[in-house]
């Protein structure tokens, strides 16, 4: 296990090491070619600015920055990871040369630079990752690993080691009461839970890893595996028997010395998360409300005027974070009528004026809704705020369906975005879009956010045939 451990950190390194060489060789090579135009001759040297960027990007990445090695790891997860860690090294990077008196001469082509950067590091990045599966599978960098127990999610996590050759395990063979059908044949009986450490003695130093799925009435038994694991470098994993009701990955927690798995991950529930989340909100809501919504206030607002009598605000109770009530506002698009509060709006309805299909069309009657941002009572990005009447009934009908309720609706959402906007004539089509706003939620980034800002600004612009 200790050559495993030592090859991945040797390995790390390396991948490390090979981005700082294309960083600066593509720093080099921008120079080169442009010239003035990309660095200021005015400032520093190009090579002072190759250490301060240098230095950036190491803090940035030496620490979680490369994950490759691991034994399953999808490109797309490589990917994502260079881009998580490129955002803070780009502003960092950024905000330190300009600290040390460096100069762009043409801010385009930084950026071009770092557009450049990253294309080059997530394809050195999946070449290496290639070039270790390869390795692993003519038997390199493996860990020997042997099962104790036999119950379905070991069977699993059987397949999930051996399935691919590239993960990088290696069964040596599994421990139970009696030879399970649950493996296949070719897999070695080693024996009962209780001649585990009189194997492990026997082949000391051949086992990396110990997965145990004995369940916790057999502690007499655990116990003294786990003593001789810790004892002898063996790695010892608990595998909960729990996936014959939960068929979905869960996450380990630690609520004081208990261990405890949650069925699912949000990030919003991290405190720095939501602070990154509200102050986009209130720094974005504050600055469009005033400046570009006063004009469309005016606009609209007389334009709602003469279409119809009535207020320029049209305000519903709907349910927000934790299930909570607020009053929603949007751009009245519709004449006042008695069934505002339980009617979807349909794609011929009757009650729609005629600058109220236009702001429909083009989500102008949503602006308002900066305004609830500005309070707290939304956020710019989230699982859109559905009429009380709606979250009663779907909530008995849909699986799930108040789940969306954990983070606070947006004025514009995942499920938006992705062809679940609008009326929802059919069961389907609300099942579709919680199930996007719950993958929302539980895949949640900044990035994520503004991608979701740019489709909906998109659409609008290109139009909707579910906008009405």
């Amino acid at each position: 296990m200790q050559e495993v451990q030592r090859f991945n950190k040797v390995l790390k390194s390396l991948v490390l090491f090979g981005d700082l060489i294309l960083l600066n060789l593509l720093l080099w090579g921008f120079n080169l070619f442009l010239g003035t135009r990309f660095w200021c001759i005015h400032c520093g040297s190009i090579f002072q600015g190759m250490t301060l960027i240098t230095l950036c990007y190491l803090l940035c990445n030496m620490h979680s920055g490369v994950i490759l090695h691991r034994p399953v790891v999808r490109p797309e997860q490589i990917m994502i990871r260079v881009l998580r860690n490129m955002v803070p090294f780009v502003f960092f990077s950024v905000c330190t040369l300009l600290v040390f008196h460096f100069h762009f001469s043409h801010s385009r082509y930084f950026g071009l630079f770092y557009v450049a950067l990253i294309i080059v590091i997530i394809s050195y990045r999946l070449i290496s990752r290639h070039f270790l599966e390869l390795y692993r599978k003519k038997g390199g960098n493996v860990r020997k690993v042997v099962l104790v127990g036999s119950h379905e999610n070991m069977q699993e996590l059987y397949h999930a080691m051996t399935d691919d050759p590239t993960s990088g395990y290696r069964v040596l063979g599994y421990f139970e009461d009696f030879p399970s059908d649950r493996y296949p044949q070719d897999v070695p009986y080693l024996g009962q839970p209780n001649e585990v450490s009189v194997f492990l003695e026997k082949h000391a130093g051949e086992v990396d890893q110990l997965y145990c799925s004995l369940p916790s009435v057999r502690s007499a038994e655990i116990v003294p595996i786990i003593n001789y694991c810790e004892n002898h470098l063996v790695r010892f994993f608990s595998v909960p028997n729990v996936r014959n009701y939960l068929k979905r990955r869960m996450h380990f927690e630690l609520l004081g010395n208990v261990p405890v798995l949650s069925i699912r991950c949000e990030p919003l529930e991290s405190l720095e998360n939501r602070i990154i989340k509200r102050a986009f909100d209130v720094v974005c809501s504050g600055l469009f409300l005033i400046t570009v919504f006063p004009f469309v206030y005016i606009f609209f607002g007389i334009a709602i005027k003469l279409s119809s009598p009535g207020p320029v605000f049209f305000k519903q109770k709907r349910s927000g974070e934790d299930g909570r009530e607020f009053w929603c506002y949007k751009f009245r698009s519709m004449k006042v009528n008695a069934q505002c509060d339980t009617l979807q709006a349909t794609e011929n309805d009757p009650r729609k004026t005629r600058i109220g299909e236009i702001m429909r069309k083009t989500s102008v009657d949503e602006l308002p809704q900066f305004i609830n941002v500005l309070k707290g009572d939304m956020s710019i990005v989230g699982p859109r705020p559905h009429m009380l009447k709606h979250t009663e009934e779907y909530s008995n009908l849909i699986n799930k369906f108040m789940v969306r309720h954990f983070v606070k609706p947006g004025i514009t959402g995942w499920a938006q975005v992705t062809g679940f906007r609008g009326e929802t004539k059919e069961l389907w089509q609300m099942e579709g879009r919680v199930q996007r706003d719950i993958w929302y939620i539980e895949h949640w980034t900044f990035l994520l956010d503004l991608y979701i800002m740019y489709k909906t600004v998109y659409n609008a612009i290109h139009g909707e045939k579910e906008a009405y």
